[in-house]
């Protein structure tokens, strides 16, 4: 029998959708492909593991936490740990990838665990510009590693380092070399929030492009994610200053907003970046102030630095500080044109395929 790759990812859809598209790739290969993930989400009741094996481990997160807090991750991640090594040794897996964020660190522990005749390879990949808490601490026992952005901070002396860039799902990998029309008369906003902090973008956004002269109000259309809590209060600021609005919790058609978008507001995760990036598009970026190690800064500092975005970091995101923006990038829509261009060459394509290239260049006969 064909020895299954492990994939081990969890959480929010920054981690999880960059595996999904690598384990697309490698299913469209030919390998058996099991996934190891964590309780937050559980199984996966849809998309490509939905028929394929499963196991939600054990495992919390430690960062930032106090000691306490940190001992129960600590003693989670030990018992995910156990769960994962037993599993191992009964799936005789060829390799085990990880992806970052807590999940990752039990099925990747584990497997050094095993004995070296059974012992599957081990990869890494890391979605930022600065190596994450938990890749961090697996770099050390990882062969190989794949990394997002060609600088990134913290990387183990020596280790072997290959770019792939940030793997992204299909929909988007298909806006890669789209034409971007800079607006002329209805301009297109999309404010997304990411899966943490999405309250700051409803509490500044809608007041900061509420204030915009009378006739860039009027050629405005926004899409803004906004928590459900929120719909009706951000959806009322725009229609009374007579901004065309669509205001949801959650948009399925995102690839198809990034297509007519004009401009982007929103978190700077790793494939956040990614997909703007792919997309070729101009973006306002705040930093997750709550990072750990300061991944999004990274990025948004990496994508700023090549003309792409306009990063303003959460204690200067004011209304009156994206008004004055706002306002001078819709009066020169050519800087939105530069940075649309700059974007696109960010953007690093069929970073799914050259992940799976790595995986399979360890893999055991």
């Amino acid at each position: 029998m064909k020895r299954p790759i492990v994939i081990a990812a969890g959480g929010t859809g920054g981690h999880f959708f960059p595996a999904e598209a690598v384990a697309t790739v490698l299913a469209e290969r030919g390998h058996d492909l099991v996934l190891m993930t964590d309780a937050r989400h559980g199984r996966r009741e849809t998309g490509l593991f939905k028929d394929r094996p499963q196991y939600v481990l054990d495992g919390a997160g430690v960062a930032g936490k106090g000691i306490g807090g940190k001992l129960r991750g600590v003693t989670a991640l030990l018992r995910g740990m156990l769960e994962a090594r037993k599993i191992l040794k009964t799936l005789d897996a060829a390799a085990v990838v990880g992806f970052g964020g807590y999940p990752s660190i039990p099925p990747l522990l584990a497997s050094r665990m095993l004995s070296k005749a059974s012992r599957p390879e081990m990869v890494i990949h890391e979605g930022n510009a600065v190596l994450g808490q938990a890749n961090a601490f697996l770099s050390r026992f990882s062969p190989l590693i794949a990394t997002s952005y060609e600088n990134v901070a913290r990387l183990p002396q020596g280790s072997h380092v290959t770019l792939t860039g940030m793997p992204v799902r299909a929909e988007i990998e298909a806006l890669f070399g789209q034409t971007y029309a800079a607006p002329t008369e209805t301009v297109r906003i999309l404010v997304w929030g990411g899966s943490l902090g999405a309250r700051v973008f409803s509490d500044v956004v809608p007041q900061a492009l509420a204030a915009l002269p009378f006739g860039f109000r009027t050629r405005l259309h926004v899409t803004q994610q906004v928590r459900a809590e929120d719909t009706d209060r951000v959806r009322a600021i725009y229609e009374d200053a007579g901004i065309a609005v669509e205001v949801e919790p959650f948009f399925n058609d995102v690839p198809d907003r990034l297509k007519s978008a004009h401009l982007v507001i929103g978190r700077a995760g790793g494939s956040s970046v990614a997909e703007l990036a792919m997309a070729g598009l101009p973006s306002i970026l705040v930093p997750l102030p709550i990072a750990a190690s300061d991944e999004q800064g990274a990025n948004g500092k990496a994508l700023q630095d090549t003309g792409a975005a306009w990063m303003i970091r959460q204690p200067d995101f004011t209304a009156a500080a994206v008004t004055a923006l706002v306002a001078d990038l819709l009066t020169h829509p050519d800087r939105l044109a530069a940075a649309a261009e700059a974007a696109r060459r960010f953007a690093r394509p069929h970073a799914a395929a050259k992940v799976a290239d790595l995986i399979e260049s360890g893999l055991k006969s």
